[in-house]
C-alpha cells in the first residue's frame, strides 16, 4: 500500500488536535466528507481505527497517540523549511495565544507578562486557561495550549521545559494571630487551610501529611485566590510558595510570613511548550517574551 501523502498526514494531525471532523474540515478548508474519506484511507494504511467517536468527540486510539508526536514534528519541520524565517511580526499579529496558569500563577505572572505583550504585540489576544496538572501535557501536544507555567514535572520527549524560578515554601498567617518562632512545635494548636494540588503544588499536602498536620485542617479550597482574605480575618495558616506569599503580603499588609522548620523546596517553576521543532514562529516568540518577563535572576544566563 502506498505511503500516505502530506495532506493525509496533515489531516491526521489536525484531527488529533481538534478531535472533530467538522472543525478539522474548517481548519483545512475542505469538506467534512473529504476528511472522512482521508480518515478511511489512513485507517487502511495503518491497520488501526485511529479515532473512535464518543458523542461529538473523535477520541484517538493508543496507536494514534503514538503516531501524533513524530508526525506533528515532521510536518512542523517541513513548514519551517519552506516558510520565511521573518514571517512573524508581533507588532501586526492579531491572533490568539493560550497560556495555562494556576490561580496563583495568574496572580504572580500576569502582572509582568501583560505589559511586555502590550508593548511588543498590542493586537494580540491572550487567553489564560486554568492549569490542570493531569491535562496540561495533552493540551500542549495538541496545540490547544501554547505555553504552560507549572511546578509539575512533565517528562515527555515532545515537550520543551526550562526552569524560571526556584520554589521555597513558607507559612502564611495573620499578624493578629502570629506564629511563634520557627521550630518543631510552632504549629501546635493552629488550624490550617488546605489548597487543592490540582495545579501542581503537591508539596504542601505532602509536608502536612509527613508532619502529622492533616487533623488540624479546618478549611479545604480549590484555589489560592480567596486564601489571603480568609487568613487576614482568622487564625488559619497556609503553606504556600514564598513568591506567592510575597504577592499576598503586598495586597494584604496584615499578613506575615514564617519560615518552616524543615526543608521546604520542590521542583522549580518551569515554562513548558511543544518541542523546538514543533513550535510555530508565534509560539517561539511568545515563549521568549514570557521567559524574559517572569524568569528569576538565578535562571538567566549571565
Amino acid at each position: 500500500m502506498p505511503l500516505p501523502d502530506l495532506n493525509q498526514l496533515r489531516t491526521f494531525v489536525v484531527l488529533y488536535e481538534l478531535r472533530s471532523l467538522t472543525a478539522t474540515a474548517d481548519r483545512l478548508h475542505v469538506t467534512q466528507p473529504t476528511v472522512s474519506y482521508t480518515l478511511r484511507q489512513l485507517r487502511q494504511r495503518f491497520g488501526d481505527d485511529l479515532f473512535h467517536r464518543q458523542g461529538h468527540v473523535m477520541v484517538p486510539t493508543p496507536r494514534a497517540s503514538r503516531l501524533f508526536g513524530p508526525l506533528h514534528e515532521a510536518l512542523a519541520q517541513i513548514d519551517a523549511t519552506v516558510s520565511s524565517p521573518d514571517e512573524f511580526d508581533p507588532a501586526t499579529f492579531d491572533g490568539e495565544l493560550a497560556l495555562a496558569l494556576t490561580s496563583i500563577g495568574e496572580q504572580t505572572f500576569l502582572p509582568p507578562i501583560m505589559p511586555a505583550l502590550a508593548q511588543a504585540a498590542p493586537h494580540l489576544h491572550l487567553k489564560v486557561e486554568r492549569l490542570d496538572a493531569d491535562l496540561v501535557a495533552d493540551g500542549l501536544l495538541r496545540g490547544t495550549i501554547d505555553l504552560a507555567v507549572t511546578v509539575s514535572l512533565m517528562e515527555s520527549p515532545h515537550l520543551w521545559r526550562t526552569p524560571i524560578r526556584s520554589v521555597e515554601y513558607v507559612a502564611l498567617s495573620s499578624e493578629a494571630y502570629p506564629l511563634p518562632t520557627t521550630g518543631p512545635r510552632m504549629f501546635e494548636g493552629r488550624r490550617f487551610v488546605r489548597v487543592s494540588a490540582r495545579g501542581g503544588h503537591v508539596y504542601p499536602l505532602q509536608a502536612m501529611i509527613e508532619q502529622g498536620l492533616m487533623p488540624q485542617v479546618k478549611l479545604t479550597v480549590e484555589e489560592y485566590a480567596t486564601v489571603p482574605a480568609v487568613l487576614e480575618a482568622t487564625d488559619l495558616v497556609v503553606l504556600l510558595p514564598r513568591h506567592v506569599a510575597d504577592v499576598f503580603c503586598g495586597w494584604f499588609p496584615g499578613l506575615r510570613i514564617a519560615e518552616l522548620p524543615w526543608p521546604a523546596r520542590s521542583t522549580p517553576v518551569a515554562i513548558y511548550s511543544r518541542g523546538e521543532a514543533s513550535l510555530s514562529p508565534a509560539q517561539r516568540w511568545f515563549r521568549s517574551v514570557m521567559f524574559d518577563a517572569v524568569a528569576a535572576g538565578e535562571y538567566r544566563v549571565a
